[in-house]
């Protein structure tokens, strides 16, 4: 049998997903499970969700710049701005 102490519940994983869609207080309590003193699964989910959040920060940061890169290419190419007007 599972400890009732390291077993998170049917209805608290259902508070644990509603907070995570508010804005703000999802970041605020995924911090609070990662690093406080919330049960092990939890407290693995809440750091796995920061990881994955991070990764997605750092890729889309990426996109940007490529994006940009890529759009300051193509203005050079075409004569800069002053040819749209």
């Amino acid at each position: 049998m599972s400890d009732n102490r390291t077993t998170v519940g049917i209805g608290e994983w259902i508070g644990v997903f509603v907070l995570s869609c508010i804005p703000l207080v999802n970041i605020i309590m995924l911090l609070v499970w990662a690093f406080g003193n919330a049960k092990p699964s939890k407290k693995n989910y809440a750091r796995a969700t920061l990881i994955l959040a991070l990764i997605g920060v750092v890729l889309w940061i990426i996109g940007a710049i490529i994006a940009a890169a890529v759009g300051f290419s193509l203005a050079d190419l075409s004569g800069g701005l002053s040819s749209l007007y």
